[in-house]
């Protein structure tokens, strides 16, 4: 098996809220090279810098977690286009955390005065220590999040 990755990817929180309740991601629009990127196994944070894609009522929160589920993307037809490309997610029950107060502690970001430039990717990967401090909050939690059921 491979190792665990940590992920962050980029989407409003209405997007997300769709995509927990379907149990599906996608990343970038759904566009297939950044859906690929991720694993079986892997985590996966949601970032919502607006609460709406086209309204600029900020949001700045990490708004969703869970574990991809499934071993390759898949096509799904919305309508005769876009197709996105989708990864399934095993999302947990976890609460909306904002990113402000976290932002000092979060070794991914480099530049704590221009933070926010480094979600403009849309799905960035990140380091373990930054993961555990994310997920714990969202999920209540003193210490790293358990282990997906599928990694034992």
């Amino acid at each position: 098996m491979s190792k665990i990755r940590y992920w962050i990817a980029v989407a409003s929180k209405e997007h997300v809220d769709v995509g927990v309740e379907d149990g599906i991601a996608q990343f970038c629009h759904g566009k297939l090279g950044p859906a690929k990127r991720v694993s079986k196994g892997d985590w996966v944070v949601y970032y919502s810098s607006k609460l709406k894609l086209n309204e600029a009522k900020p949001c700045q929160m990490f708004t969703a977690i869970g574990t991809v589920s499934d071993d390759a993307p898949y096509q799904f037809e919305m309508s005769p286009s876009p197709k996105p490309y989708r990864r399934k997610i095993k999302y947990k029950k976890c609460k909306a955390v904002e990113i402000k107060p976290l932002i000092p502690a979060l070794d991914f970001i480099k530049d704590k005065k221009h933070w926010g430039a480094i979600f403009r990717y849309g799905l960035l990967e990140i380091d373990q220590k930054s993961f555990d401090l994310i997920a714990s909050t969202m999920l209540n939690k003193n210490v790293a999040p358990p282990v997906p059921d599928n990694i034992i």
